[in-house]
């Protein structure tokens, strides 16, 4: 029988939306306020879901504490209070957008699950614009 068990997380960030290789003109037509030089942050909530089979010896799919340890290791302490564009390594030539950052963040958890569990992300950008990811 499989169960999915989540944890919320949160982390505060700034980023700006830009491609390096158009004029600012474009980047401004695309991305709007989005676009401004000086960045503009977001507090971000995440929800990390990991879907799997009981373990009988123990009744969990995983420990929850373990779960809550991988996203502070691989994302809170990575992207809270950053400046997404700067100081994240993975976005130096990616573009953070939000779709951009819940993949990054489901690469990083992935590969600390096991592998007969499946991961979902859901990264909300604000209250009302989130976006979903289950992995390829």
């Amino acid at each position: 029988m499989k169960v999915t068990i989540s944890r919320k997380a949160h982390f505060n960030a700034a980023h700006r939306l830009y491609r390096k290789d158009w004029s600012f003109e474009k980047n401004d037509s695309v991305f709007g306020k989005c676009n401004n030089e000086n960045f503009h942050g977001h507090n971000y909530e995440l929800i990390v879901s990991v879907n799997g089979e009981i373990d009988p010896e123990t009744g969990y799919v995983m420990d929850v504490k373990f779960l809550a340890d991988i996203i502070k290791e691989e994302v809170e302490n990575q992207f809270d209070h950053k400046n997404l564009n700067l100081d994240v390594p993975e976005f130096l030539d990616l573009n953070p957008t939000a779709e951009n950052i819940v993949v990054v963040i489901w690469n990083k958890i992935r590969k600390r699950i096991k592998a007969d569990c499946s991961l979902e992300i859901v990264l909300y950008e604000t209250p009302r614009n989130f976006v979903t990811y289950k992995g390829t």
